[in-house]
């Protein structure tokens, strides 16, 4: 499937075939493509849990007041960020880098988030939202569907899934091949609202 067409057809799948199977091969180039998502200073805040044990997907079902699509969707990722990443080795994401641009990049990047909370939370969502439209998006051109999802108890599920202290959910993600046609899409708004040209007047 085209790039355009894929983001044009993508939709909140909610009702998903529970027999189908998505492949090991096809979980992994799913993944794999995600993972040349962008991020800031190439820190890749992300980290994808694959929930794959059945008994867990239905503790974070009922988590997630019920929704069938944990358990029935092929995949269920919980879509999740390390708040500390930019302090953990940052040598490591300029490691393929000529030595003029590690050596000038890491110390920006360490200065750059040094000491600001609420910055480096603001930048692990945004490395969530972008690494999770990229496994959308990748799934729809691979043949499947997906659903974004924040509607789950965080606390319940973090506790499910043991994760660190320095971590955070973003977002549940289910992908698998849906067993009805979505609703179309709700509707737009007017480019006009949405687009600004320059400031707002």
């Amino acid at each position: 499937m085209e790039t355009l067409e894929a983001v044009r057809a993508r939709r909140s799948v909610k009702h998903f075939d529970p027999d189908y199977k998505m492949s090991a091969d096809e979980t992994a180039l799913l993944i794999d493509t995600a993972l040349y998502s962008p991020s800031s200073f190439n820190i890749q805040h992300w980290r994808i849990v694959n929930v794959t044990d059945p008994g867990l997907r239905a503790k974070v079902k009922d988590a997630a007041w019920g929704q069938a699509q944990v358990t029935d969707a092929s995949l269920l990722f919980a879509i999740c960020a390390d708040l500390n990443a930019s302090d953990k080795q940052p040598e490591r994401y300029w490691q393929n880098a000529p030595a003029e641009v590690k050596d000038y990049l890491v110390p920006k990047l360490v200065e750059f988030y040094k000491n600001n909370a609420t910055l480096k939370r603001d930048e692990a969502m945004r490395s969530v939202g972008i690494i999770s439209q990229s496994l959308m998006l990748t799934a729809k051109g691979m043949g499947y569907d997906s659903c974004p999802m924040i509607g789950f108890e965080a606390d319940k599920v973090e506790k499910l899934l043991n994760l660190p202290g320095d971590h955070v959910i973003g977002m549940l993600l289910a992908v698998g091949k849906a067993a009805q046609p979505p609703r179309p899409k709700g509707g737009f708004l007017p480019r006009e609202e949405v687009v600004i040209e320059n400031r707002w007047s």
